[in-house]
């Protein structure tokens, strides 16, 4: 679980870990990731969210912590049915280090 997000009204989140790593996601590249029932078909996991149609400039309006799971997001764009899990955010964190980490084979904590 993160010790601090700061995302509302910004085209990044910005993570910030327990051990002081820092994660920054693309606010749409979050909005993309989105798994939710309405984002992705449950039976196959096809995706149903068209690209398209989320602004390049969406971002967060809301964000409330889900237990000690992940975060829940009201989007700009009027959406708000996912939850991104802390795992899945720290596992897959875009900055270099943990890229080559991955690359390695080895997954972030």
């Amino acid at each position: 679980m993160p010790v601090e997000i700061i995302a509302l009204g910004r085209p990044t989140f910005t993570f910030i870990w327990a051990d002081e790593h820092e994660s920054v996601y693309s606010a749409r590249e979050l909005r993309l990731r989105c798994k939710c029932a309405m984002c992705v078909e449950v039976m196959t996991g096809r995706p149903l969210l068209d690209p398209a149609t989320v602004p390049q400039d969406v971002c967060a309006t809301a964000l409330s912590t889900v237990g000690n799971y992940g975060v829940s997001v009201v989007w700009s764009d009027g959406h708000s049915m996912g939850i991104y899990n802390w795992r899945d955010l720290r596992a897959g964190c875009p900055c270099i280090s943990c890229v080559r980490l991955r690359a390695r084979g080895q997954v972030p904590e």
